[in-house]
């Protein structure tokens, strides 16, 4: 797991911004791989493969780090420590354990130690986002029953 703790300085940020847009530029619309000619130290052009899904998110790095966001990149099937879930969910670690205790939310045990699969933690998540959004439209729906002029 790669997690860069410090902010993008200044001129981090100002370099991301123009590299994000420079690559978006180029980005076929249509194409599993993007060719790109990369100069190494040594001063010669090396070819280079790289799947679309790569550029994508090599510019999505590039864009946060342009906003000034530290990025942290999480493979799929990661563990994760209550902490870093909690983190993701943007929760305590007490709430956290709540959800873990009550079998809301599954997770492992290695000795005393609960680990979350991180893709277990993006399940709940998005069912949390899709439980809030619906709420948000029954009570839009109300207000608008009611003329409340929201």
């Amino acid at each position: 797991m790669l997690n860069v703790q410090s902010l993008p300085s200044a001129e981090e940020i100002a370099l991301a911004k123009l590299s994000s847009q420079e690559l978006s530029a180029v980005l076929k619309a249509n194409g599993d791989v993007q060719n790109f000619n990369v100069v190494g130290k040594d001063g010669e052009t090396h070819s280079v493969k790289l799947p679309a899904s790569a550029v994508k998110l090599m510019i999505e790095v590039l864009t946060q780090l342009g906003q000034g966001n530290s990025v942290s990149i999480t493979p799929i099937h990661a563990e994760l420590t209550t902490q870093e879930a909690a983190d993701m969910l943007n929760m305590s670690r007490p709430t956290l354990i709540k959800l873990l205790d009550s079998g809301e939310l599954a997770h492992s045990r290695t000795g005393n130690r609960r680990k979350v699969a991180f893709v277990e933690v993006m399940k709940y998540k998005q069912d949390l986002d899709a439980k809030r959004l619906s709420a948000l439209d029954e009570l839009s729906a109300l207000d608008q029953e009611l003329n409340l002029g929201y």
